[in-house]
């Protein structure tokens, strides 16, 4: 469930590429008008708003943005403003780039693929390869170590199969093949891209999170335990996310704005649910409370918030 407010009546692009243009224009820049047009807009409105913008002042929209703001608001309205399946391409082409030890810079390529719909990772296949005139799964085989680069390729390339309808045979065929896996620590099996989660509880009493950290197998079973809580409880990890971004010693702006803004169109409002189940605390006190200024405003506006 989003938890995105659109207004009642919606103001034609035109009149907001306008309104947009004279807070840029004015005497500093009105962030609260910003906030207040983009943050209220879907990304289909949004999309107009900046072809409009780009037709009636020939300068694009997200370039004058980027001039305009500044820290932590600047990155999160620009995010806010990519196309979805752009903003994804560019996050995980920023993940490959930094080719960190440890699997935490590799968690944003595990959401995209494993959280998103089938069609939404098509698209950003498709956006990455215009974008960046090669394949994701080209990237990935350039820049990531095996065994996880094998896990990736087959995360980033497969179609998800998002129906409820499933052929319980094959799942308990798959069940029985990463129980092998496990018991021979061989995780960079190739069946072992396709978890079979539920056969494996009923068939062998253990979750299959037990047996992967009981196999000893590193950064691949960390990579392997987040692909699980992606795919079986997608907004309880974004809780968890959001949670790890303020607890730390800084707030982690970075993460909790790509859980935000990716979210707010999507199921934001379950994700809030989760929070306050696990952490029996409210999301939205805990913004408040890590977050200031413009950047903050910003953020409790994509939550629901009226600022």
């Amino acid at each position: 469930m989003t938890t995105l407010k659109l207004p009642q009546t919606l103001p034609p692009p035109t009149e907001d590429a306008e309104r947009l243009k004279q807070a840029f224009d004015g005497l500093g820049t009105y962030e609260k008008a910003i906030i207040w047009i983009l943050g209220h807009r879907n990304a289909s409105q949004r999309r107009k708003i900046r072809d409009t913008y780009k037709q009636l002042y020939n300068e694009s929209l997200i370039d004058r943005l980027y001039s305009e703001l500044s820290g932590d608001f600047r990155h999160a309205v620009i995010l806010w403003m990519t196309d979805p399946p752009e903003r994804d391409t560019k996050l995980e082409k920023d993940a490959l780039k930094l080719n960190k030890k440890g699997v935490q810079h590799l968690k944003v390529i595990v959401e995209i693929a494993c959280t998103t719909s089938p069609h939404h990772l098509m698209a950003v296949r498709q956006a990455y390869c215009s974008l960046f005139a090669c394949s994701f799964e080209e990237d990935i085989a350039s820049t990531i170590p095996q065994p996880l680069r094998k896990l990736l390729v087959g995360l980033v390339s497969s179609y998800r199969y998002d129906k409820e309808v499933v052929d319980t045979v094959l799942a308990e065929s798959e069940a029985s093949q990463l129980h092998e896996a496990f018991k021979t620590k061989q995780l960079d099996h190739d069946h072992v891209l396709r978890e079979t989660f539920g056969s494996y509880k009923l068939k062998y009493g253990n979750h299959i999170n037990q047996d992967i950290k009981s196999s000893g197998n590193g950064d691949l079973g960390s990579l392997l335990q987040l692909v699980i809580r992606c795919l079986e409880s997608p907004e309880a990890h974004f809780a968890e996310v959001v949670r790890e971004s303020i607890v730390q010693l800084g707030t982690d702006e970075e993460s909790l704005t790509r859980v935000i803004v990716s979210q707010a169109e999507i199921d934001l409002m379950i994700v809030i649910y989760q929070y306050q189940l696990l952490y029996k605390s409210s999301l939205d006190d805990a913004v408040i409370d890590d977050t200031s200024g413009d950047y903050k405003d910003f953020m409790m506006t994509l939550l629901g918030a009226r600022v």
